[in-house]
């Protein structure tokens, strides 16, 4: 089928080293097979159970994506791949994703899992921030209905300090900006209409921001993450993440 997914040599040769070795119990059946399987239900947006028979059983390729997200290793995975540059430039923002009712009925209620509800109905927001080549640097979720700017700093405090750092006003606060300058980042955030004291800001730089919308496209190219159908908020970060994965070898 020319709609199958399979990791290249290339991918393949990076990401083999990092997965985990010597582990208790069965042992694993073609992980390249497997995680392909896992990136084709992801991009195509099927259930598990109709994913092609050609990467294997389904239950083997779910119960894979679901272990591995509960011990966190995609998110690993993606720390360990990923290589920000320190000078760089970096842009934050983020995109909603609509809820399927599917979603609905995760341990501790739809809060714990990160489904909230804003002017599109129940939604999961995912907070991002790119490189200049609009690759994902550092990714988050959260409820829907969640400020932008409570998110940036805990995204950011991993990542090197970046000459400037590009953002909408939803991002327009002291605190944030404060932090920013003792980091040696440059803001540049338009100010907000009602703010009074104003600050200086970069319009030529902040055109640049269009980055990160062009990187939320191509992630929402992933139709399981342009809608969300997973009822564990682990496993949709972990969806998340394995995209982000791919996004950062192709761009």
């Amino acid at each position: 089928m020319g709609s199958e997914f399979w990791l290249s040599d290339q991918q393949w040769s990076v990401i083999e080293p990092l997965l985990p070795k010597n582990r208790p119990g069965a042992r694993r059946v073609d992980d390249r097979r497997v995680i392909s399987g896992i990136v084709h239900v992801l991009r195509v947006g099927c259930r598990w159970q109709d994913c092609p028979a050609v990467y294997g059983p389904p239950t083997t390729i779910y119960n894979r994506f679901h272990r591995w997200a509960g011990r966190g290793l995609w998110q690993k995975l993606f720390s360990a791949l990923v290589a920000a540059s320190p000078c760089d430039m970096q842009m934050i923002d983020s995109t909603t994703a609509k809820v399927h009712r599917s979603a609905a009925g995760g341990k501790g209620g739809p809060q714990t899992q990160a489904i909230g509800r804003s002017r599109g109905g129940r939604t999961t927001k995912i907070h991002a921030v790119v490189d200049g080549r609009g690759r994902p640097l550092g990714l988050q979720i959260s409820p829907g209905q969640m400020g932008d700017v409570r998110a940036a700093v805990p995204l950011l405090q991993h990542l090197p300090p970046a000459y400037f750092l590009a953002a909408d006003t939803a991002y327009d606060s002291d605190a944030l900006r404060q932090y920013l300058t003792a980091r040696g980042t440059i803001p540049v955030i338009p100010n907000n209409p009602t703010r009074k004291r104003r600050h200086p800001f970069d319009a030529t730089a902040y055109r640049q921001r269009n980055v990160i919308e062009r990187m939320f496209c191509r992630l929402k190219d992933w139709r399981r993450i342009a809608t969300r159908y997973d009822k564990l908020a682990t496993n949709f970060q972990a969806a998340v993440h394995i995209a982000a994965i791919v996004i950062w070898w192709i761009n």
